[in-house]
């Protein structure tokens, strides 16, 4: 079986001292692949001298809602010019979106809205950040709409809103929340999509899984969490749902 982390941050620090190692152990076990999103101007800019060293990955460029102190609006427009140059070096624009723990939704809408528009314009698919946002982002995919879907970052919503999101051409991300199973609600909706609609992920370094908090997590987890999704799914063919996974995140990626 082979895998796709489709989200992971392995341009980090926490990365720096065993960043080969750990890919060629991550390949040995099946995740073959890496989706790593942008976060800012000046390290989107970065990651492509990163996928340059390492073949196994793939890029975006955003700007996200948690560095959103230090996003210009001039970045919106250089982040276009940046994109547009480098369109055939990116699988998406993201990471973006809303996240109410953060100040400013006026601005934080502002900046998501305007990427929405630089992925239409560059038929790209979109790598969303949400934080109890689901309402605000159906508002801003009603004012701009999504023309290449994307997918939905460690999505924790309800059974409306994962199917709102898939009829909008999004993929739901999994990953370590399935682990717990304090998060039943999430494991309950995942459980009821088709694979089809669903990507794997670990936002490594970040969201451990169970049994492993305080722990950097690495996309070594990934099985582990295709292993939860069996579980939940009461696959008894696992191989044909690790091909449906690895299918839904080549086909939203293109890659």
């Amino acid at each position: 079986m082979k895998f796709i982390d489709s989200h992971c941050h392995l341009d980090f620090s926490e990365f720096d001292t065993n960043r080969e190692s750990l890919i060629k152990e991550c390949i040995a076990k099946g995740v073959e692949r890496f989706v790593v999103p942008g976060i800012s101007l000046a390290q989107s800019k970065q990651l492509i001298e990163f996928k340059d060293k390492y073949s196994q990955v793939h890029i975006a460029a955003g700007l996200h809602p948690y560095f959103l102190g230090d996003h210009k609006d001039a970045h919106l427009v250089q982040l276009f010019d940046f994109a547009k140059v480098n369109n055939n070096q990116l699988v998406a624009i993201g990471e973006c979106g809303l996240d109410r723990s953060i100040e400013d939704l006026e601005k934080q809408t502002r900046l998501f809205e305007q990427q929405i528009t630089i992925a239409n314009e560059l038929n790209l698919p979109l790598i969303v950040h949400h934080r109890q946002s689901h309402d605000l982002i159906a508002q801003s995919f009603k004012r701009c709409k999504p023309k290449c879907g994307g997918v939905i970052h460690a999505f924790s919503g309800s059974l409306q809103q994962a199917q709102y999101y898939i009829k909008q051409g999004f993929k739901l991300g999994v990953g370590g929340v399935i682990t717990y199973e304090r998060a039943a609600k999430t494991r309950n909706v995942i459980a009821q999509i088709e694979p089809q609609h669903l990507v794997l992920e670990t936002d490594s370094p970040s969201m451990p899984l169970s049994g492993h908090q305080g722990e950097i997590n690495t996309p070594l987890h990934i099985p582990n969490v295709f292993n939860v999704l069996c579980s939940l799914k009461q696959s008894s063919d696992i191989e044909a749902l690790a091909k449906q996974l690895y299918d839904s995140c080549s086909e939203v990626f293109c890659i």
